[in-house]
């Protein structure tokens, strides 16, 4: 589904990226953690096509993301750290405009912003302007946003961030309901005790460099995803 082959990005003499490579499969839930400043979102930018990079190749789905970036973007979702969204939309027209650019069906798009926005009880103020939701509540929104075509791969930027304890459980019952279906997500965390039991698999990346991946048994064996993070970190 993603294929990440030797990906390296500087910004002037320092190296944010440094020759990283990553496989995320079809139905895998994929955390990749790190301290702040490790390179995690210019990875995840260069995946989605925001971030140019200087080395390397990204594949979605078999298609380079820099050959043909609009196949590419059609196949994805994008949740950066602080989504930015038009503050002068409600929410319903920020649903309407994104399902718009993907195409989505009327009918389709009904039924799905129906669904999510119960689940998150954000039906109420879907009518509301953008710019008087709370963060939790403009984090509501670029989940569903992200769900509505349905995309192959879902990639996340501390996704959990701002998000109340029953928004989170069902965040975590969509991830795994859409890798279920042959999906896959790729999503940053400093939440470590939520990758550890979320995860299939997990990738620690310290100053660029990856330095464990693998499955959770195989990246932290006996101990818990925390001691093993803080131990790489003291290395």
């Amino acid at each position: 589904m993603l294929y990440i082959n030797g990906l390296t990005k500087t910004f002037g003499d320092k190296v944010a990226v440094d020759d990283l490579s990553l496989h995320i499969a079809p139905g895998e839930i994929y955390g990749f953690i790190g301290h702040n400043g490790a390179g995690k979102t210019t990875t995840l930018r260069s995946v989605v096509g925001i971030q140019q990079f200087d080395k390397g190749e990204i594949l979605i789905d078999g298609t380079s993301i820099t050959a043909d970036p609009l196949k590419c973007k059609k196949e994805l979702a994008y949740i950066p750290d602080n989504p930015d969204l038009y503050a002068f939309m409600t929410g319903i027209k920020y649903l309407n405009f994104v399902a718009d650019i993907y195409g989505v069906p009327a009918d389709v798009r009904q039924k799905r912003i129906r669904e999510y926005a119960d689940r998150f009880e954000l039906t109420k103020s879907l009518g509301d302007p953008i710019a008087t939701y709370s963060h939790g509540m403009k984090q509501k929104l670029a989940i569903i946003s992200a769900w509505l075509h349905e995309p192959k791969l879902i990639i996340m930027d501390e996704p959990f961030v701002g998000l109340d304890p029953k928004a989170s459980h069902l965040l975590k019952g969509m991830m795994r309901e859409l890798c279920d279906r042959g999906g896959a997500i790729f999503f940053s965390t400093h939440v470590l005790d939520v990758a550890e039991k979320l995860c299939d698999k997990i990738a620690i990346i310290k100053q660029g460099r990856l330095i464990r991946s693998g499955t959770m048994e195989e990246v932290k064996g006996d101990d818990s995803l925390e001691e093993v993070f803080l131990e790489l970190e003291e290395e």
